[in-house]
């Protein structure tokens, strides 16, 4: 994967930092006598970032073999429930219906927010009539009475050309599915149906970029790996702010509503004994790592928080703060303010 260093991100990581400490130190991320395996799977949001601490840790450590699969969140979490997996990479909380599988299954998680990402709304660079959407139009377009209704760019707006729409979002196992559509139609999985569906992201930039009437939705990093290929459409959350685009300001600053969100890793309890399973952790969770989530596209935490995260992995904390806690519009401080809790 082409990992270029965004020079933007990179100063919001370090501004993130300026007021914060550290995380897990660098020499305690295992050493080259370690040996074993660590398996992830989940979130295709999540992939280029699991992929890419998976790589510079196996460089570190080549006795280890570090496994990263992409099934989406909803299908990573069920291989992780059932045993399959030690970590799971997921661009939403875990559900209630999720924790009860894997608490039926004897299996307890910590949950670690590793960064933020702006889900975001492409299209074709060959598109010239958008360039910003309301959260009413892209409700207008993806709501599910809008299925065989609302069909060409008119219908969205008059001034849009009486042309026929083509859309691309994630499938029905991927968080960012589950994410978008509680954010625009206010209720998880309530979306229209006739639209190009995949877990893979690479399959919706291939299709929305060769296609002037396409529009879908993915991660950030997706569009900075790809801003040949695509166009990024601001989005107005009709509440005073105007137009906003996401970038490593908005993201982290939370302007970019309703769109910003944490994504995450979950960790298996049972397998934090293993010295292969927590070295790797202490290296995913080191801020002198943090590069690592900045050249792939994403929003480092602020990095006084890394260090409580490293003491969740080091008392085997389970639970999500996510309890009874909508997962839109969640801004950084939610995810520290609260203990987390086995409900």
């Amino acid at each position: 994967m082409n990992r270029k260093l965004l020079g933007s991100f990179v100063a919001v990581a370090v501004l993130a930092g300026a007021c914060g400490g550290g995380g897990a130190p660098a020499q305690s991320q295992g050493g080259t006598n370690l040996t074993g395996s660590v398996k992830l799977d989940g979130s295709s949001t999540v992939f280029p970032v699991s992929e890419a601490f998976a790589e510079e840790f196996q460089k570190k450590n080549p006795g280890v073999r570090v496994t990263v699969g992409i099934s989406g969140t909803g299908g990573g979490f069920k291989k992780f429930c059932a045993g399959e997996t030690d970590i799971s990479d997921a661009s939403r909380p875990i559900t209630k219906a999720e924790m009860d599988v894997c608490k039926a299954a004897g299996i307890q998680f910590v949950e670690l927010p590793i960064a933020f990402d702006g889900l975001s709304v492409m299209v074709s660079p060959k598109n010239s009539f958008i360039s910003c959407l309301t959260v009413s139009e892209l409700k207008k377009i993806w709501e599910p009475e809008a299925q065989g209704k609302i069909t060409n760019w008119n219908q969205v707006r008059l001034s849009f050309p009486d042309q026929r729409m083509t859309l691309y979002g994630a499938g029905a196992d991927s968080g960012t599915f589950d994410y978008f559509t509680e954010a625009i139609n206010k209720k998880e999985k309530a979306s229209r149906g006739d639209f190009t569906a995949s877990e893979d992201d690479n399959v919706l930039v291939q299709g929305i970029s060769s296609d002037p009437n396409a529009l879908g939705y993915f991660g950030y990093a997706y569009y900075s790996e790809n801003k040949d290929k695509l166009k990024l459409v601001g989005i107005d959350n009709e509440k005073g702010a105007g137009c906003v685009a996401p970038s490593p300001e908005t993201i982290l600053s939370g302007t970019y509503q309703p769109l910003s969100r944490p994504i995450f890793i979950y960790a298996k309890v049972s397998e934090l004994e293993r010295p292969e399973v927590k070295a790797f952790l202490d290296f995913y969770l080191a801020t002198a790592n943090n590069q690592l989530i900045t050249s792939v596209g994403y929003v480092p935490l602020p990095q006084q928080h890394y260090p409580t995260l490293s003491d969740r992995v080091a008392k085997k904390q389970a639970g999500t703060v996510f309890t009874g806690v909508t997962q839109t519009g969640v801004k950084i401080e939610d995810l520290f303010s609260r203990t987390p809790a086995i409900p």
